[in-house]
């Protein structure tokens, strides 16, 4: 009888924990439906964007020889390095902007597009005047190839500008069915192209999906008027200037890498050490996703002045990126080197033992501060903390290269980055969580 009882107890205990159990996860849906449903259409628009570019990435690396793939990606490299100054931080600053004024200032925000357009255009016309006139002497034989990729210097910030601003909107599911419709439509030209013609047919497939990508998005946006906004342009031009000084900063001591070892003549060993790459950030592009969508939620928060959510929610993803980072860390150690084995067996080789540890801590680091730099810090509108000292990390960093590439080798550059990145995160965040701590303490 005794038995019984408690067997029936039980059995109401456990109905209990099950009934609390699926309300818990109900509420907590309802709760977060909204991020949680940006979160997949964001996955999905990225995966899509990024699919196309992979693709190519890994075509060219079956299809060409280890030497030529690493001139592709030589080339490549200085082609964004590039870009990084033709956007020059006017997408982040775009998106912050249309997140601020869909809520104070309507008509702002139809002058976004035109008047940060506008800036790009004339950054970029710039930049492929010099570059035209002075790559022939720096890139010599490599310029052609050089030539092939030079439309992308105008076609990757303004689609990346239309990704801002849809960001800003938080259209998230428009975005995704844009970019996933014009990536598997582009997909049987790429193939087309890459079988065909090699290191040139790749290249200029990415000139061919972007400018494809920038129509679909185009079109998919006309809440806009083509009109000059003197206020608009000070407002964003001065932002993103503040936002592109670090974004150089980074590159320093994130991208220079690849530009230090093809002038070394380190070819094979770009090939190798891009392949690391490519693959780690393909995965970290959830976790920069989380970034992209909790950011216009922390812009609206400072607007408000509500502080205590913000210093709540810092520490919260502080910890979050922590125990990802470690996570992150961890499962790439022990399952990248088969996934090298399999897909880029012809890459699996002393190179990659050398610099495969390093790339791992380099990437797990990255895992943390992607949270905390892209959707918090840069949201709040607090990019300008990362601007002198990215600056001067990537200094440091581009004299640490140097000095250890002498010593070292090849690997003596990963260490540089990693060792950089390092000192980077811990001044920054804990310069910005004295600030909102102390914002918080005044309110």
């Amino acid at each position: 009888m005794i038995l019984i009882r408690l067997f029936l107890n039980t059995k109401k205990f456990l109905l209990k924990c099950k009934t609390k159990m699926i309300n818990l996860i109900k509420n907590n849906f309802k709760k977060h439906s909204e991020t949680i449903n940006n979160f997949t259409w964001r996955c999905l628009q990225i995966f899509g964007k990024q699919g196309v570019t992979f693709l190519i990435f890994v075509l060219c690396s079956r299809l060409l020889t280890p030497y030529n793939f690493g001139i592709y990606n030589y080339i490549l490299a200085i082609i964004f390095f590039l870009v990084m100054f033709g956007d020059f931080g006017i997408s982040t600053a775009t998106s912050k902007y249309v997140a601020e004024y869909n809520i104070v200032n309507k008509n702002k925000l139809k002058a976004v597009l035109f008047n940060s357009g506008l800036i790009i255009f004339i950054i970029t016309s710039v930049i492929t005047i010099v570059t035209v006139s002075i790559g022939s002497f720096y890139l010599k034989d490599k310029y052609t190839y050089f030539l092939w990729l030079l439309p992308l210097i105008f076609l990757s910030p303004m689609t990346s500008l239309y990704d801002g601003i849809y960001r800003g909107l938080k259209k998230f599911k428009q975005l995704a069915i844009i970019s996933l419709a014009i990536g598997f439509v582009s997909i049987p030209f790429v193939y087309f192209m890459v079988n065909n013609y090699g290191l040139v047919g790749a290249l200029f497939s990415q000139n061919i999906f972007y400018l494809s990508l920038l129509a679909g998005l185009y079109f998919g946006y006309s809440d806009f008027h083509f009109k000059f906004n003197k206020e608009v342009i000070k407002e964003i031009g001065k932002y993103s200037f503040t936002y592109g000084v670090a974004v150089i900063g980074y590159y320093l001591f994130s991208r220079v890498d690849i530009l230090i070892l093809g002038h070394y003549g380190f070819i094979k060993e770009i090939a190798v050490y891009e392949i690391i790459n490519k693959i780690f950030m393909i995965l970290l592009i959830p976790f920069s996703i989380i970034g992209q969508i909790i950011g216009p939620n922390f812009t609206e928060f400072y607007i408000k002045k509500q502080y205590n959510k913000i210093y709540y929610k810092l520490k919260k993803y502080i910890i979050l990126s922590i125990v990802s980072g470690f996570i992150f860390g961890v499962s790439t150690y022990f399952i990248l080197p088969y996934i090298i084995k399999l897909f880029f067996f012809n890459y699996y080789n002393n190179i990659f033992s050398l610099i495969f540890f390093p790339c791992v801590i380099i990437y797990s680091l990255q895992v943390y501060a992607t949270y905390i730099n892209s959707g918090i810090i840069v949201s709040t509108g607090h990019a300008k903390l990362m601007t002198y000292l990215n600056l001067w990390l990537g200094i440091l960093n581009l004299i640490l290269a140097l000095v250890l590439i002498r010593l070292f080798g090849f690997v003596g550059v990963i260490y540089a980055t990693m060792i950089s990145l390092i000192i980077g995160i811990i001044i920054l965040h804990t310069q910005y969580f004295y600030i909102i701590n102390k914002l918080n303490n005044d309110e």
